[in-house]
């Protein structure tokens, strides 16, 4: 099981990474008992991740976070989340929240999209939301 987490020409500060890697593999479990897990986790800046945006899923829109989910089969997990660390940073200002805590939002926001949690209708946008929550008060023991 490999969760490993870079910064692409911007600086995170993401701290603790073995604590988180472990706590999103605890994570996984619960939701996929998957033993086979590889995620890579891409810190980047919005230019790098709207380029992504516009060639892989025709949208011209900034935006915080895409995940792409890899695996080839069901007893596998892969996946590519990219993460843009200015909207963290401007989501942090607008939601008046701690940008540590913004930034593991989004974290686990891409692994639950990997566990099967969607958020394209209102219902499944408060479930996602719920779940980040829980995710959050149980990272930092809240």
């Amino acid at each position: 099981m490999a969760i490993a987490f870079h910064d692409h020409n911007v600086k995170s500060g993401l701290k603790d990474r073995r604590k988180l890697s472990a706590f999103l593999h605890t994570l996984i479990q619960d939701y996929r008992k998957i033993a086979k897990v590889k995620i890579d986790y891409i810190f980047c800046s919005d230019e790098y991740l709207l380029e992504i945006n516009q060639q892989f899923l025709q949208h011209d829109t900034y935006t915080d976070i895409i995940t792409f989910d890899l695996s080839a089969s069901d007893k596998e997990l892969q996946g590519e989340i990219y993460i843009s660390i200015d909207r963290v940073h401007e989501n942090a200002q607008r939601y008046a929240a701690n940008y540590n805590e913004e930034l593991h939002r989004v974290i686990f926001h891409g692994v639950l999209h990997l566990c099967g949690f969607q958020d394209k209708s209102k219902t499944a946008q408060e479930k996602m939301r719920e779940e980040e929550n829980k995710c959050l008060a149980a990272y930092f023991r809240k």
